[in-house]
């Protein structure tokens, strides 16, 4: 195939200089595929092999040549494991370029990298061009028109084989540079626009996620009252469907966007509360399951989240707990089978410090309860997470696992959530409130239960926000060495 020789791949002498080659090799094949398309839904006009050689993601390269043993760093991420060539393709440089330029600064500084930016092989495919992707409906031209003449997206081409330590190294080609290459991130952006009814820009980086709608419920008031405060750091709430609330909207006002929230929609609705210095909160109702859970993990991980808390309902198991008392995870029974391939059970998933300090220390600031008074409403121990709604029918057949695991708890996505935590390198915790306690003849009858979801929700929800400002101040630390490998790739 020609190739544009002004694409060929170029020194850049810092950092800046090379997101900046990024973000302009990107636009340029974005928008020369978008130009090829039009003209195409209007001639029928095929692009040449040359104008299709500019359909392709950037790509960033370091050279590491250690001179002698490479630096001893604490931090897990920005390191070289040994000398030698790592790349990967990009795509979106300028919404990811101060996570690229943060990896980029340590890698420079601390080792000496020299970088190269250029055209990979790999094309863009054609339906991650357009934002919306409803211009692609037009004309009378198919998909398998389109697929003739315009990259596709082959899943064949997409997967997780770094992430999960799979890939394998040949003499001659390049390390992986990052978990993800540029087409399974466009994948994933995609995806969560799909689930969450979202752009996928407005996720913040501090994600809550739950199994219950009461909590997005209680998340919007809270919301809300924030951005009242016109000195507070908040600044908009968008709701599924692109529905924004600015700070210093009118009650009547705020209140008509809310029910005009198309949220019912979307499997998975996300809730995004940003803050001027980009650091907001995204409430995701990711609904029942480990399915629910993997999925939208499984996307959100390309947008590198500084931490994700589970903060939803679970059965106790133990006769002292009461309902409305709290489990912070510290190890869980993975029955949920749906990543016994990639985190097999038998590997320990395990808990990360800063954050279960950071939710012990926000369930004292909300609560106002600490010492045995704390101690009796919140435990810490082991929480199963099953694939089956109805565990209980099988009781006789799980209470043996149950007792030999000390479990406290039960629940359908906890274990899940971080396990991908985990296997996906982004700090995970959990924190549940006991809604039920099925082994002991308290189930949820809907008196009971409403009256719990009215007592319980909120203070709940109070408590996942407050870890999240605690773990604010924590983030070097919080990215854990826990969740690195020994032949990790460098970039977090």
């Amino acid at each position: 195939m020609p190739v544009d020789q002004t694409l060929a791949f170029q020194s850049v002498a810092t950092p800046e200089e090379a997101v900046e080659r990024l973000i302009e090799l990107h636009d340029s094949a974005i928008e020369a595929q978008r130009h090829a398309l039009e003209h195409f839904f209007a001639t029928g006009t095929a692009p040449t092999p040359l104008e299709r050689s500019r359909f392709r993601y950037p790509e960033l390269r370091l050279d590491y040549r250690a001179a002698s043993v490479p630096p001893i760093k604490q931090r897990a991420y920005a390191k070289f494991q040994g000398a030698g060539i790592y790349a990967t393709t990009v795509t979106q440089p300028a919404f990811f370029k101060n996570y690229l330029l943060e990896q980029l600064n340590f890698l420079v500084r601390d080792y000496g990298a020299t970088i190269e930016v250029g055209v990979s092989d790999q094309e863009i495919p054609y339906p991650y061009v357009f934002e919306r992707g409803d211009e692609l409906g037009r004309g009378a031209h198919s998909a398998s028109e389109l697929a003739q003449h315009f990259p596709t997206p082959l899943l064949a081409k997409v997967g997780d084989e770094i992430a999960d330590g799979t890939w394998i190294f040949h003499e001659n080609e390049a390390r992986p540079l990052a978990l993800f290459d540029a087409a399974r991130v466009d994948y994933s952006l995609r995806r969560l626009v799909h689930y969450t009814g979202s752009d996928w820009r407005s996720v913040q980086p501090w994600i809550l996620l739950t199994n219950y709608h009461r909590y997005v419920d209680q998340f919007i008031r809270w919301a809300v009252k924030e951005l009242t405060d016109e000195k507070g750091p908040y600044t908009r709430l968008v709701l599924p469907g692109g529905v924004t609330i600015e700070r210093g909207m009118g009650e009547a006002a705020v209140e008509e966007l809310i029910a005009s929230s198309p949220w019912h929609r979307f499997q998975m609705p996300a809730y995004h509360l940003m803050r001027g210095d980009g650091q907001g909160v995204t409430l995701v109702n990711i609904g029942v399951g480990p399915s629910n859970a993997k999925n939208i993990t499984d996307h959100l991980a390309v947008l590198r989240p500084h931490c994700w808390l589970m903060v939803g309902h679970c059965g106790g198991l133990r006769q002292s707990q009461s309902i409305g008392d709290y489990v912070l995870a510290h190890g869980y029974l993975r029955r949920d089978h749906i990543l016994d391939g990639a985190v097999p059970p038998e590997i320990p998933i395990p808990a990360l410090a800063e954050i279960q300090l950071a939710l012990q220390a926000a369930a004292v600031n909300v609560t106002g309860e600490e010492g045995d008074a704390l101690k009796r409403r919140l435990r810490t121990g082991t929480v199963v997470t099953y694939d089956d709604r109805n565990w209980e029918l099988r009781w006789s057949q799980e209470r043996r696992q149950i007792n030999l695991s000390r479990a406290i708890a039960v629940d359908m996505e906890s274990g899940t959530i971080a396990a991908q935590g985990y296997r996906l390198r982004v700090p995970y915790g959990t924190l549940l409130c006991v809604s039920d306690k099925p082994l002991h003849g308290e189930i949820k009858l809907p008196g009971a239960a409403n009256a719990f979801y009215e007592r319980a929700v909120s203070e709940h929800l109070m408590i996942g926000l407050a870890a999240l400002d605690i773990l604010r101040g924590q983030r070097t630390s919080l990215h854990s060495r826990k969740l690195r490998s020994f032949d990790e790739p460098p970039f977090r």
